[in-house]
C-alpha cells in the first residue's frame, strides 16, 4: 500500500493532526521531523514544511526522493481573492501559479523559465475525492466546531471552491496588493505561500498531489487579525476532519 504524505506549513496544523497518527515513528532529514504511521488504517507520513516556496520545495523533494511517497497533500490557510470566497470557506486547488515569478522580458510574466508553463495542475482524481470529503465536512462544520465558535470568526454556511490558487513569498496583507493580484489574475481564488512550489516539484517527479486551503482572511488590511487563533481553532479542525473523512472513505 503506497504511503501518502500530508504536509502542513504551520505548527498548529501539524499538532492537530499528530494525535490521529497510529503506531507513530519518526525520522529526520534536512532538519525536518517526518512522522510515520497510519491514519484511518492508511499508511501516511506527516511533516511540517515551514513557510514559503523554498521550504515547501525542499520538503516535497525529500518526500519524493528520500521517502518515495506516491501522493502528497498540502494543507494550510490562504487569503481569499475571488468573488464570494469568504473567511471559513475551503478552496481545493485545480491549478497553481507563482504570482511573484517574473523573468520578463526573457520569458512571459508568471512563466517558470525553461518549462514553457506558468500553471501546474493538481491530480484530478485526488482533488475530486478531497473535494467530496471537504464538502461533507463543511456541511457538518457547525457540529464539528460549533455555531457560536464559527460566529466568533464571522463564519456562516461555509462553501467549497475549486480552481486557481496562487503562491508567492510574501504575506499578502493589504487591499492594494490583493487588488493588484486580482487585476493580473482575475480567476485566482486564493493566495498563499507554498502550493505552486510543491506543484513544480511534483511535476518534475511526475507524482500526483493536491492542495487544500482554508480561507483565513480576505488578503487585505485585516489579514493579520486573529490569524493564529483561526489556524488553531478553525483551519486545523477542518484539515483533520477532511483528511480523516477522505482516508476513511466516509463521504455521503
Amino acid at each position: 500500500m503506497s504511503r501518502i504524505a500530508i504536509v502542513s506549513a504551520m505548527h498548529e496544523e501539524l499538532r492537530a493532526l499528530l494525535p490521529a497518527l497510529e503506531k507513530p515513528q519518526r525520522a529526520e532529514f534536512a532538519g525536518r521531523q517526518f512522522h510515520f504511521g497510519q491514519m484511518q488504517g492508511q499508511p501516511v507520513v506527516m511533516v511540517l514544511s515551514g513557510i514559503g516556496k523554498v521550504a515547501a520545495a525542499t520538503t516535497a523533494a525529500l518526500l519524493l526522493q528520500e521517502i518515495d511517497v506516491q501522493r502528497i497533500i498540502f494543507t494550510g490557510a490562504a487569503g481569499g481573492l475571488g468573488t464570494g470566497v469568504r473567511v471559513g470557506d475551503v478552496v481545493i486547488a485545480r491549478e497553481l501559479l507563482q504570482h511573484d515569478m517574473d523573468a520578463s522580458p526573457l520569458f512571459p510574466r508568471f512563466e517558470v523559465p525553461l518549462t514553457g508553463r506558468s500553471r501546474f495542475g493538481t491530480d484530478r482524481d485526488l482533488s475530486d475525492s478531497l473535494a467530496a470529503a471537504a464538502l461533507h465536512c463543511l456541511n457538518h462544520a457547525a457540529e464539528r466546531i460549533g455555531e457560536t465558535h464559527l460566529a466568533d470568526f464571522g463564519i456562516d454556511s461555509p462553501l467549497l471552491h475549486e480552481g486557481l490558487v496562487i503562491s508567492g513569498d510574501r504575506f499578502v496583507a493589504t487591499a492594494a496588493e490583493s487588488d493588484t493580484l486580482r487585476a493580473a489574475l482575475p480567476d485566482a481564488l486564493a493566495v498563499e505561500m507554498e502550493g505552486a512550489a510543491l506543484a513544480q516539484v511534483c511535476a518534475d517527479f511526475g507524482r500526483p498531489f493536491a492542495v487544500i486551503r482554508t480561507v483565513s482572511d480576505r488578503a487585505d488590511d485585516s489579514a493579520h487579525v486573529d490569524f493564529n487563533r483561526f489556524i488553531a481553532e478553525v483551519a486545523s479542525v477542518y484539515t483533520r476532519e477532511i483528511l480523516g473523512t477522505w482516508l476513511s472513505g466516509r463521504v455521503d
